[in-house]
């Protein structure tokens, strides 16, 4: 490399303002901030707002499922030429030397790309392969494409097992836990605001839960679990998604018991500070949860509704068992409103360690090294 500065482009088509979203332009932010031109191509280019990534409007078709399957394939390839089109035009602004691809519709485009895009194909992989990608003859599709990129960023040592296993060479692949560039610290002011807004005293116990709200997600758990609650409890649940009118609906016969927020960016602190606990409730495939981190960060004691992405992590103490069953999570909450100094222990120790563990001007360093090609 020369004295150029390093340029990245990140492709993110998405649904939702979710975790994944929010760690790829934290990811890109913190690459701005040691001297890269950072740019985004999306469809929520909002999910850039207040940041130093230059965030640019493209429109590639539904995200890849069952159901939308039939739309992509016959989008494909006019949807392809449009994203060569845009890289080849931000390349013009700007030689490329990283092209960042996020989810399996853009992934997939990799061998039609390869020649036609400068620099580097790098893809980020947020968490486990879903069970059909593991599939033949999906599984084949997806490692054939793997081999025209040039590494792939995994977020946890589970999500690196699965590619590895699908057929992408275990040297083309790098274990990345995401940047988390907010600023986690306690609010006081903000915890009594929050707090008197939803109803709630100094005696309540508020259970907090920061979340995609996809039906995969097992926040339906969280609820049944705090139906079976006694006592004055409150349940926030913060963030958005294709399943949030269910979720809205299953919670309404416990009225103010059950609050919804839009996503906290940009006012993580405030609503964090407010709760006592958190709550993950992860789906099947999960990497590092960003709402995991910020938890953890804040040093509030962390539960979950079951284990998914919470390995080496949580103490099994803190993971519902069995997994995800409403009865078991309401006894751990129950746990935990009983005994205020479990909570602070255990958000003290979990503080500590995601101090160690995700250290953003380590991860940047490293991502930097690995996006670039350079060896260790």
């Amino acid at each position: 490399m020369t004295d150029r500065v390093p340029h990245i482009v990140s492709v993110m088509t998405t649904q939702s303002h979710g975790g994944a979203e929010y760690a790829n332009v934290d990811l890109l932010d913190a690459l701005a901030g040691r001297g890269w031109r950072a740019t985004l191509l999306t469809n929520m280019p909002d999910l850039a707002d207040g940041t130093r990534v230059q965030a640019h409007p493209i429109d590639l078709g539904p995200k890849l499922s069952r159901r939308d399957a039939w739309r992509v394939a016959l989008g494909f390839p006019v949807w392809t030429r449009r994203l060569q089109k845009a890289l080849l035009a931000e390349h013009a602004r700007a030689p490329i030397d990283v092209t960042l691809l996020h989810f399996k519709k853009e992934q997939l485009m990799t061998p039609l790309l390869e020649s036609a895009v400068p620099g580097r194909l790098v893809w980020a992989e947020w968490g486990p392969l879903p069970l059909p990608m593991r599939r033949a003859p999906v599984r084949q599709l997806y490692a054939s494409a793997a081999r025209h990129a040039d590494h792939v960023l995994a977020v946890s040592d589970d999500t690196a097992a699965s590619i590895i296993e699908a057929g992408v060479p275990a040297g083309s692949v790098s274990v990345l836990p995401p940047v988390v560039s907010a600023d986690v610290t306690f609010d006081a002011a903000a915890r009594a605001r929050m707090r008197a807004e939803w109803g709630a005293t100094d005696d309540t116990f508020v259970i907090g839960c920061v979340s995609r709200l996809s039906e995969g997600k097992r926040i339906d758990v969280l609820i049944d679990a705090v139906e079976r609650m006694d006592g004055d409890v409150r349940l926030v649940i913060a963030g958005s998604g294709d399943n949030a009118e269910a979720l809205r609906a299953q919670a309404a016969p416990l009225g103010d018991r059950v609050r919804f927020l839009p996503t906290v960016r940009g006012r993580v602190s405030e609503v964090l500070s407010a709760f006592d606990v958190q709550v993950f409730a992860p789906q099947p495939q999960e990497g590092v949860p960003r709402s995991l981190m910020l938890g953890m960060l804040m040093g509030l004691s962390v539960l979950a509704t079951g284990p998914e992405g919470a390995a080496g992590l949580l103490d099994a103490a803190a993971v519902a068992q069995p997994a995800h069953d409403p009865v078991a999570v309401a006894a751990l909450l129950a746990r935990h409103r009983a005994d205020p100094s479990l909570c602070r222990r255990e958000g003290n120790a979990l503080k500590v360690m995601a101090a160690e563990r995700f250290d953003p001007a380590r991860i940047t360093a490293e991502a930097e090294r690995v996006l670039l090609g350079r060896a260790a």
